[in-house]
């Protein structure tokens, strides 16, 4: 692996003092070490974004009854806006796909007009909101779908 070259794994137990850091960079109401490493425990699908073998990104899925619920994605900020969220999220869903996973669901801010884009450009249509899902600040969550046709292919 050439050094700086961006490439992608399951998250491992090492991997969490990283991805608890980019969470608390990231978001206001930020995960922590303990929350990840309980997660892991479970059905869930988190993946890590590495260049020069430091985690720079990481997002997760929650796995249930053939349906997928996407929990985080984030990328430290340092390397945003350089398509690794949604090259992650290629990835994830990649994996949610050879797991069986025929529906993927989301929660988004609805100011969150950057990820809002990734998500409609993966396929993701909103069905629906959440008044007050979020914290600090109190703010609506557009709830986004993505489905499986019976080829394999997902569709929004």
């Amino acid at each position: 692996m050439s050094e700086g070259q961006l490439y992608f794994r399951y998250m491992q137990e090492g991997d969490i003092p990283a991805v608890a850091a980019i969470e608390q960079a990231v978001f206001s109401r930020p995960w922590s070490r303990q929350a990840f490493a309980q997660a892991m425990q479970q059905d869930t699908l988190f993946v890590v974004a590495l260049k020069a073998e430091a985690v720079i990104g990481y997002c997760g899925m929650y796995c249930s009854f053939g349906e997928g619920e996407i929990t985080n994605v984030a990328v430290t900020p340092g390397e945003q806006g350089a398509g690794i969220g949604r090259r992650m999220m290629e990835y994830l869903l990649a994996q949610a796909q050879d797991a069986g996973i025929s529906r993927v669901v989301l929660e988004v801010r609805v100011s969150n007009e950057r990820a809002i884009h990734l998500y409609e450009g993966l396929g993701f249509c909103s069905c629906g909101v959440r008044r007050n899902f979020y914290d600090m600040p109190r703010e609506d969550g557009m709830v986004m779908a993505l489905g499986r046709m019976p080829d394999g292919q997902y569709t929004g």
